[in-house]
């Protein structure tokens, strides 16, 4: 909870200003069963006309008139609240998730977050706007009517009194039991929107596959799972409604019988009894909304300890100063220094032996890799798949830290940099990057400082001019979610026009060629090679082709580095490079 404090703090007179108001309605409302007793017991008897019944009446009316204004205008206040809180969260959990590194959002998890932006958010704001008014209304109903009801007649108010506590410590005994339930249900939750994630995105594969009805049996045990949660939750939490609603059944009938009796005797009138009755109601609702406010809190707790999570995350890939010192007096553009790299390792594991194994299940994706580039030089990269190529990648843009070795970004350690002035130096296109719901223009442009000309430009280098410019609306046209509405072909040159545009110093290909035609891939290269030789380039590919005439080529297999040097050399010395290129070129040894 002291997630929601924290933000709330910032509405503290907003929030003040509600509960007065809606203290003031509570109020006027309390008084309205004691103006009507009043009315039956007092005015009515002793009055010789209808002038004074008339005027109380009308007061009576002014009192209700008053209260609804006053709750309204509340509730009106508690929403806006809520709404600004709730802002304030989405923003900073968003904020945090764009600077979460590789490895916090690896455990974190994408469907996990999406929820927590989604229902957890929802859960917590819908707490905030409730407490306002509902924390407010609830006590003074239950303690406000149970303080009027012992002015008005002490036997039958005790009654109230000797239930009251009773009903009181149930709700809150039942509701620190949900608390844990409702975190099991937001767990349950995360689970349906990865198996949802996972089919909306690949819904072309599923349905080529005819695995619809595998998928949803996969997405009905988990909707089942999550169901079968919700309902336990739910009926714990539910469980003081209906007994409550007895215990006060039973005191108001204790009170119509021993009212009945005293009314008889003289001792009370009858006015008392109905007043006693609208009370009970009002203590039946102060429960029962309190019932409510503990069960938000229970659902709010958990989904603001799940924000919290992630807001709170300390950042862990900070500038580190000592790294400085580190750099070797190269001239090189890109070094990698005896690095070995776990994905499934914490920071803390970085005191390796340098076993092939960081402990049961952990393997290394990178071994000892050591290699150079200098700068406007290129390597490429080639290797099967997982052996550790895109690893390199994350590396050097320190998504990841490695646990053993050195990252050396222009005679620097990447551990050096600011994370802005680090990934400046880098235009980049990832194995599977994306397209945004945009135009072409602003998914090349991407917020940063490229002119018109600079733009046309990487698209004439990156093959994309072409197909650009045969839509009527040219760099204005949309392109659809995840680029739907372009080929393989058409969204790989997109990504290769922004990773040229703004001239990078490190140019990064990651398998960004593989939709392509050996005729538009061979027109690239030479693009590149042609009007971006000062960039310091790196090629990950499959095909050898589109590394041959790179400087260096560097070979990975599990994790490990068993060949490095030029085209001609590794012919010669790598026998793993050269079965690649003669199955892919057609030749034979």
């Amino acid at each position: 909870m002291r997630l929601i404090l924290r933000y709330a703090r910032k509405y503290r007179w907003y929030i003040a200003g509600v509960m007065l108001v809606k203290l003031l309605g509570t109020g006027t409302e309390l008084l309205i069963p004691y103006v009507m007793e009043h009315i039956l017991d007092r005015v009515v008897p002793a009055a010789e006309n209808v002038w004074p019944v008339l005027l109380w009446g009308l007061a009576m009316l002014g009192l209700t008139l008053l209260t609804r204004f006053l709750n309204v205008n509340a509730n009106r206040l508690s929403v806006r609240v809520s709404k600004e809180t709730t802002f304030a969260i989405r923003r900073d959990l968003f904020q945090t998730a764009l600077r979460l590194s590789g490895r916090q959002m690896d455990r974190v998890g994408l469907p996990s977050l999406i929820s927590r932006m989604t229902s957890d958010t929802y859960n917590v704001q819908n707490f905030v706007r409730m407490i306002q008014t509902m924390g407010i209304r609830a006590p003074i109903m239950l303690f406000g009517g149970i303080i009027i009801t012992l002015t008005m007649d002490t036997g039958l108010a005790l009654i109230l009194c000797v239930m009251a506590p009773v009903m009181i410590a149930l709700v809150v005994f039942v509701s620190m039991k949900g608390i844990p339930l409702y975190d099991q249900v937001q767990r349950a939750l995360d689970t349906i929107v990865r198996i949802m994630r996972e089919n909306i995105t690949g819904i072309r594969v599923v349905k080529a596959l005819s695995k619809e009805p595998f998928e949803m049996r996969r997405y009905g045990e988990a909707n089942r799972d999550t169901a079968r949660k919700e309902i336990r939750a739910s009926i714990i939490m539910s469980l003081p409604g209906p007994l409550v609603t007895l215990f006060l059944n039973v005191g108001l009938t204790l009170v119509v019988l021993i009212g009945a009796r005293r009314v008889n005797s003289g001792d009370i009138e009858p006015g008392v009894i109905l007043a006693f009755l609208t009370y009970f109601n009002m203590i039946l609702m102060g429960i029962m909304g309190l019932n409510r406010i503990f069960m938000m809190l229970s659902k709010a707790n958990a989904s603001a300890n799940r924000i919290a999570e992630v807001v709170d995350t300390p950042e862990d890939l900070t500038p580190l100063p000592e790294a400085e010192t580190a750099h070797p007096a190269t001239g090189d553009m890109l070094i990698f220094d005896h690095v070995t790299f776990s994905y499934d390792a914490d920071s803390a594991d970085g005191q390796d032996d340098g076993s092939r194994f960081l402990g049961e299940g952990r393997r290394q994706c990178l071994r000892d890799i050591s290699f150079s580039v200098p700068r406007g030089g290129s390597l490429g990269i080639i290797g099967a798949t997982g052996s550790g190529k895109t690893s390199i990648v994350n590396l050097l843009m320190r998504f990841y830290d490695p646990q053993q070795g050195h990252v050396f970004v222009d005679g620097r350690d990447v551990r050096a940099y600011d994370r802005d002035s680090l990934h400046r130096k880098f235009g980049v296109v990832f194995q599977n990057d994306v397209i945004f719901a945009d135009t072409i223009r602003e998914n090349v442009v991407f917020g940063r400082d490229v002119s018109e000309d600079a733009l046309r430009l990487a698209a004439r280098d990156a093959m994309a001019s072409g197909f650009v410019e045969e839509y009527a609306d040219g760099y204005d046209h949309e392109a659809a979610i995840h680029g739907a509405n372009f080929s393989g072909g058409q969204k790989q040159r997109l990504l290769i026009t922004r990773a040229l545009a703004a001239h990078p110093e490190i140019l990064i290909l990651d398998d960004s060629s593989s939709a392509l035609d050996y005729r538009t891939d061979a027109a690239l290269r030479k693009a590149i090679r042609e009007h971006h030789s000062a960039s310091t380039a790196v090629v990950i590919a499959q095909r050898v082709s589109s590394i041959l005439a790179l400087d260096q080529i560097l070979v990975l297999h599990e994790g490990e580095a068993i060949g490095l040097g030029t085209h001609e050399e590794l012919l010669e010395r790598c026998p793993v490079y050269r079965d690649i290129y003669e199955t892919q070129m057609g030749e034979v040894s």
